[in-house]
């Protein structure tokens, strides 16, 4: 296959390469398609220089990151294409610093798109996670090796494959490519044998989804209406359960009803359901700062824990470049949302909840903070309905199960009108809502005790891997250059 494209150009590959990444993604989730991109994307820059290298580098990034995150011109187009390009600049700087001789390309492109990953989910204005190639493999034996490394180890071993399908296709070095697909075996093997977490005891949950249009965007004047919703919705549960989880900011007090007058209605439902209630809330707090919270209310009305969302969304939740953005972009939040600072957990009488909202989910380090404060199981209260096409939520349900199978906990997300799931320890989505529909899904799930390795190590191995390798740089290029005679 690889052979055929000698005479091809250079942009049709790359243009290629970045296709194959994107359809590796939800909503498509060809999950094959990732280690042909990166064989592509191997194949076009391994005999070139430096500045071609970067080039064709941030080519074939820009295709993949424009389908892939599409539904960012939601927020704002200017944005869209600033992030593209941003992105796209990381990944040609590991294209860039990548070697083109065999050996040393097995040894750098990995953690080479490793770093330029770990870059984009944190820098600027805090990260843009979507569309990461971790979220391609969350239906493979390759996502039970979170356990171990986190995404980074998968996308490093998506990487590792990639390269070693070209290696087999050219013949150039097969030894190479067969040490290459060896480790992805060892590493699925690894996982598998990973200590698991125990169960301590079960709990009966209910995600309640309200339903209605999806693309619309959160005003007062629907405030009323998607609180109406999920009250309606409630209605629908059968059976007694132990904990209810309402989506992100359903509760919207200002224009209809107050925060005291919305308190009180929250109170009523969770003592009419005999349970826990975990109730997102949204509203204006001054002239400046809005608030975004989940808060947790027991069974007698209470309200007994809370937490406020750490990780805000640049454009969508805050505006950074404000005074720039508004010459081009007039729908945007008019005042930014305050973002908290404490542990995303919440103690209801069920047992701790580890919490992310929304798009904190995609943020690895946001199930390590819920974990090792204590988390039982997780909870992912979001809000997807103000987005185009599919590529949030899908992709988000595929975020919840790589953070499932990290924390080895339980994930329960909800969103009003959209994707809500179930998802399992393994990471399978055991039930999904359709977009739009009003459902309240039910399960049993389990509070869990004990720690995955990734819970403790985080990105450690990534930086030990690069100590490693200037440590031993030369012992490991001799060796491998003479498997290659």
């Amino acid at each position: 296959m690889i052979r055929a494209l000698r005479n091809v150009p250079w942009w049709v590959i790359a243009g290629l390469a970045g296709v194959c990444l994107a359809g590796s993604l939800p909503p498509w989730g060809w999950w094959p398609l990732s280690f042909i991109g990166v064989a592509l994307w191997d194949h076009a820059t391994s005999d070139v220089g430096a500045r071609d290298r970067f080039v064709r580098s941030m080519a074939v990034a820009a295709t993949w990151l424009t389908i892939a995150m599409f539904w960012m011109i939601d927020l704002t187009v200017v944005g869209f294409v600033l992030a593209v390009l941003a992105y796209s600049a990381y990944f040609g700087v590991a294209g860039a610093v990548t070697p083109t001789d065999r050996p040393r390309r097995f040894l750098i492109f990995p953690v080479a798109i490793v770093i330029a990953e770990l870059t984009r989910w944190r820098f600027p204005f805090g990260g843009v996670p979507l569309a990461n190639l971790a979220l391609s493999q969350v239906e493979t034996p390759l996502a039970q090796t979170t356990r171990l490394a986190g995404p980074y180890l998968v996308i490093a071993l998506i990487v590792v494959i990639g390269l070693s399908i070209r290696e087999l296709t050219t013949s150039e070095n097969r030894r190479l490519a067969l040490i290459g697909l060896g480790t992805a075996v060892i590493a699925v093997g690894l996982a598998a044998l990973h200590p698991r977490a125990s169960d301590t005891r079960d709990i009966d949950v209910a995600v309640v989804q309200g339903g209605g249009a999806t693309r619309t965007r959160a005003t007062g004047e629907s405030a009323s209406v998607v609180l109406g919703r999920h009250l309606e919705a409630t209605r629908y549960l059968e059976g007694p359960v132990d904990l209810v989880l309402w989506p992100e900011n359903v509760v919207n007090p200002g224009r209809f009803f107050s925060v005291e007058e919305a308190t009180e209605i929250v109170a009523e439902v969770a003592r009419d359901v005999d349970a826990t209630l975990l109730t997102g809330w949204f509203y204006r707090i001054n002239d400046d700062e809005t608030l975004n919270y989940q808060s947790a209310t027991a069974p007698d009305g209470v309200e007994v824990d809370r937490y406020e969302k750490v990780r805000i969304v640049p454009f969508g939740e805050y505006v950074p470049l404000r005074g720039l953005i508004e010459n081009f972009n007039s729908d945007i939040p008019a005042v930014d949302v305050r973002a908290g600072t404490g542990p995303s957990t919440l103690d209801t009488p069920v047992g701790v909840a580890g919490v992310s909202i929304s798009w904190e989910s995609y943020f690895e380090q946001r199930i390590r903070d819920s974990i090792s404060n204590g988390a039982e199981f997780l909870t992912n209260p979001t809000n997807g309905a103000s987005y185009w096409l599919t590529q949030v939520h899908t992709q988000q349900v595929a975020s919840n199960q790589l953070r499932a199978i990290e924390g080895d906990r339980w994930m329960i997300m909800a969103a009003p009108t959209g994707m809500s799931a179930i998802i399992s320890p393994d990471g399978d989505v055991l039930q999904r809502s359709d977009l739009g529909e009003r459902i309240v899904l039910t399960h049993t799930i389990t509070r869990r005790e004990g720690r995955t390795l990734f819970s403790y190590v985080g990105f450690w191995p990534v930086v030990l891997y690069l100590l490693g390798l200037a440590l031993l740089w030369n012992p490991l290029r001799e060796r491998v250059t003479l498997g290659r005679r």
